[in-house]
């Protein structure tokens, strides 16, 4: 089970690679529950949105990933995504810890972390080195997200 497991890491990230959702979706279950500092907890169809989201409007898009480990149960990975933030045209290197679950042969829960203040300082310029890590621009990037999400939602 924990070469299963591998292998659905590594197909999650083999897709992400590709900008190909659907294919990162799949590998979720119906009622997944994601979260990272940007977003929060998203919860079934919203975690596989995010991802549609996230790479339709992917520009200078590249990612890494390595130290993919599983057992029957749980998981991770090491990923780094180095992309273009649209709202500034800054270009942000996000490394990320994830943590998976695993049911009936697909990801139940993924959570991602990584540090805020530096994907601010990144993301935002001089305003994110300044206020990037106290929380009124952390519930703002999250405000943001969400808020970006609920409208790709919209569109569709």
């Amino acid at each position: 089970m924990s070469d299963t497991n591998s292998a659905l890491i590594t197909r999650f990230y083999q897709a992400f690679q590709r900008l190909d959702a659907e294919a990162m979706a799949a590998c979720y279950s119906d009622d997944v529950v994601f979260s990272d500092p940007a977003f929060g907890e998203l919860r079934g169809r919203d975690a596989g949105d995010m991802w549609r989201m996230l790479t339709t409007r992917a520009k200078d898009f590249s990612l890494t990933f390595d130290q993919v480990h599983a057992d029957g149960r749980t998981g991770g990975a090491h990923w780094v995504a180095t992309y273009l933030f649209s709202q500034t045209g800054n270009t942000v290197v996000n490394d990320i810890q994830a943590r998976f679950i695993f049911r009936d042969g697909r990801i139940c829960e993924h959570h991602d972390s990584f540090d805020l203040w530096t994907w601010s300082r990144q993301a935002l310029g001089f305003k994110g080195l300044l206020l990037g890590w106290t929380p009124l621009v952390r519930n703002a990037v999250r405000a943001q997200a969400l808020k970006g999400l609920k409208a790709f939602q919209s569109g569709r």
